[in-house]
């Protein structure tokens, strides 16, 4: 069976579009992962930064990510017409969709609930908004399995009828470019996904 290849949908879609914008609603997971698709896709979209992420636990944590978001985006040349908006923060939402998983294994059934929770919600927003297009910036991760995120945001993207702009945002160097950026903008980079299912795998990681 042959893997879509994401990167190229996009690049076809972003041809299709030619001079126009559309608007597109991009979920972001933190800064870092933003960097480098705020700068590839802010020359082709009217972008609106969503920030939905009840997983990251504590809360400090939590408001430490969304300020380095918005601080990307204040200093960010290629931000200069993005907006943001800030989902609601429950870290309840997330405790109950992973009920009965703490001990999957990371990238397996705990993160796919995860990830239908913060997707659904991304797509809802963007109906809400009138967004044309609604994407996420998990796709960026090595340690993310693309095609699951796609799929992922295609039925949540369905349900709520908005259009999924399909991505795989490692292609093309954007890890290595988002490295750069994070550089660049001294961006806090976490070692561990967000939730504390992950922080306590990245901790057993480091011990061994």
């Amino acid at each position: 069976m042959n893997r879509e290849n994401y990167q190229k949908e996009l690049e076809r879609i972003i041809e299709t579009n030619g001079d126009n914008k559309p608007k597109l609603l991009l979920h972001s997971c933190c800064a870092p992962c933003s960097s480098y698709v705020l700068e590839y896709l802010s020359k082709y979209f009217d972008i609106t930064v969503f920030y939905f992420n009840p997983n990251i636990s504590p809360k400090e944590e939590y408001e430490k990510r969304v300020n380095e978001v918005k601080r990307l985006i204040a200093e960010m040349p290629a931000c200069r017409n993005v907006k943001f908006t800030e989902g609601r923060y429950d870290p309840k939402e997330f405790f109950d969709c992973a009920k009965g998983l703490k001990n999957a294994p990371e990238g397996g059934a705990r993160c796919l609930k995860c990830f239908e929770l913060r997707l659904g919600e991304a797509a809802k927003t963007a109906a809400d908004i009138g967004a044309d297009y609604v994407c996420t910036t998990l796709t960026i991760s090595p340690l993310k399995n693309a095609d699951n995120l796609n799929r992922i945001g295609r039925e949540q993207a369905e349900k709520y009828g908005v259009k999924w702009l399909p991505s795989d945002f490692k292609k093309k160097n954007g890890y290595k470019r988002s490295i750069e950026l994070s550089r660049e903008y001294s961006l806090f980079r976490q070692n561990y996904c967000g939730c504390v299912f992950s922080k306590a795998e990245a901790q057993r990681r480091t011990e061994q």
